[in-house]
């Protein structure tokens, strides 16, 4: 595609640091099995099918047994305190020190993201002054996520997160699926400027996004046509939902 980044300029972050509280389990939630392997595993092999070699996997809460579970599929990069999605991207600046491309931002509890999707997001990022892009999905019951602000003519506004939303807001049904392509270089630059001013006191990764609008680029959003794709899992009960959905496809 003309104007797109090679992939071979392209690196991931992945999210794994987190403990899940609500999966009741001292396993960290990205281990908990889907499809007979752990969770963050599929994520980490639909990346590398995608051709995203260079891959970096935060790791916090009993992180010792995400690096054994991922062997060479990544390089683990430690949070040791969990402050948030953005300060959990912060803890990989400097292992991106000479990198200087785009990143997929990809959660390690989300393992149904196909290939081909992470491709056509990196690619948003060669698209003219855009140089972030969120992937997104229509929920008929968004509670819990991240919703997607949108102006009048169509253009991207703010993520705002659930704990943070207004009544109004809550209404909106196109969400955050925490995955999201980013300009390297811009997104460390906006992650300095965020702080912890809202509902939950944690460093945001979608506030980032409005440093990069103020820089005057773009920030677009890439919605996917079957959500279930972007479903992730917070809870046993959600994990066996993927389960049953995914022998469903796969018998047809």
């Amino acid at each position: 595609m003309k104007g797109s980044p090679s992939i071979n300029t392209i690196a991931s972050i992945v999210l794994a640091g987190g403990k899940g509280v609500r999966m009741n389990s001292d396993l960290p939630k990205v281990l908990h099995i889907f499809q007979g392997k752990p969770l963050i595993v599929h994520v980490l092999d639909n990346l590398r099918k995608a051709g995203v070699s260079d891959i970096y996997v935060i790791v916090g809460y009993r992180g010792e047994m995400v690096i054994e579970a991922i062997g060479g599929r990544a390089k683990p990069v430690w949070q040791y305190e969990q402050l948030g999605t953005g300060h959990a991207v912060m803890q990989a600046e400097e292992a991106l020190a000479g990198f200087t491309g785009s990143l997929i931002v990809a959660c390690g509890d989300v393992p149904l993201i196909r290939p081909e999707t992470f491709r056509s997001l990196a690619a948003e990022t060669g698209k003219g002054s855009v140089k972030a892009a969120v992937l997104t999905m229509m929920l008929d019951n968004p509670t819990g996520y991240g919703r997607i602000l949108i102006n009048a003519s169509g253009n991207f506004v703010r993520i705002v997160e659930e704990k943070d939303a207004t009544p109004e807001e809550k209404k909106i049904r196109e969400v955050n699926t925490g995955t999201y392509v980013f300009d390297k270089r811009l997104l460390f630059e906006g992650l300095r400027h965020i702080n912890t001013d809202n509902a939950q006191g944690e460093y945001y990764l979608p506030d980032a996004l409005q440093h990069i609008m103020t820089a005057g680029f773009g920030v677009k959003t890439v919605p996917l046509s079957d959500p279930t794709e972007g479903s992730g899992v917070n809870t046993r009960e959600e994990l066996q939902r993927l389960e049953e959905y995914s022998r469903t496809m796969a018998t047809g």
